[in-house]
């Protein structure tokens, strides 16, 4: 695998960004939460996408929310801000 200047320089920002200045083992803990956070909150809104797309489709709240793990009204909240959108 091979990666370019500019995505190396990107990666060791964020890790700089989240380590806060320190350089021991809490500054690289705190680097890898911060990146896991960016992360989570990358797949929970493609996640959310795709609830939408299935409810548009044709899925109901019930298969949703049993296939995403979510309750009921965590994904009629996340149905209805597509609503809201449209």
């Amino acid at each position: 695998m091979s990666y370019r200047d500019v995505d190396v320089s990107a990666a060791d920002a964020l890790m700089d960004k989240y380590r806060g200045g320190l350089d021991d083992e809490i500054g690289a803990a705190l680097a890898v939460v911060g990146l896991s956070a960016d992360r989570a909150h990358r797949e929970m809104a493609i996640r959310d996408d795709m609830i939408r797309v299935a409810h548009r489709v044709g899925a109901s709240l019930r298969q949703l929310a049993e296939a995403s793990g979510l309750g009921r009204k965590t994904v009629t909240a996340i149905v209805e801000s597509d609503q809201a959108r449209n």
